[in-house]
């Protein structure tokens, strides 16, 4: 994360990744979306134009998350490509379930060892405070990127803490959260965090 050639801000839209995917070779679609990831964030970080965080905000929303997913989904998590990925799935299932990423969240702000205020959820964590604490985490992309992946990464531990209080064992019969998603959880934690110091000493540098 550390070698970023200056290129012309990306300015996300409507043909954000119109070039890339259609059974394009892998590799050049890797080597695509690493550039994007690039030219993203120091797009939003040098841009002028107050609506482009929203619309870096909106990314999965205007271009799909699937179309994301074909040039970030196979990005190492200590990538741009890959902390972006990351992020923005992250955002898509608290838009997604935000009933449960609150119910999750409440019961794991009081047992996860992470300053509630690095994950930054107003009071209470209801699913509309939820949803706004992701978009405005988002926001940071441009502003401190590293602050941007520890501040998720704060929010998906406490969201694993908050699935192994309730019990995800008896997800089948509660309706809750299936087995096996408190590990999935608590990995993006880890990832994005490492993201996070890594993208901190490239900061630094």
């Amino acid at each position: 994360m550390t070698d970023r050639p200056h290129h012309r801000p990306m300015k996300p839209g409507a043909e954000f990744f119109t070039e890339l995917g259609g059974g394009a070779d892998p590799a050049l679609i890797r080597e695509a979306g690493d550039l994007a990831a690039t030219l993203l964030v120091r797009g939003v970080r040098e841009s002028d134009d107050s609506d482009m965080a929203e619309r870096v905000v909106r990314l999965a929303e205007t271009e799909g998350l699937e179309t994301l997913a074909q040039v970030w989904a196979g990005a190492p998590a200590d990538t741009l490509a890959g902390a972006l990925w990351r992020l923005y799935v992250l955002r898509s299932w608290v838009h997604g379930s935000p009933r449960l990423a609150a119910r999750e969240f409440d019961a794991g702000r009081q047992r996860a060892q992470v300053a509630r205020v690095v994950a930054g959820v107003a009071e209470p964590p209801g699913p509309d405070e939820l949803r706004a604490m992701v978009d405005e985490v988002l926001r940071g992309i441009g502003a401190d990127f590293a602050m941007t992946l520890m501040r998720a990464a704060a929010f998906a531990r406490i969201i694993a803490t908050g699935r192994a209080a309730l019990g995800v064992g008896d997800a089948a019969h509660s309706g809750g959260t299936p087995p096996g998603e408190v590990g999935r959880m608590l990995t993006l934690a880890e990832q994005l965090e490492t993201a996070g110091l890594l993208e901190l000493r490239a900061e630094l540098v």
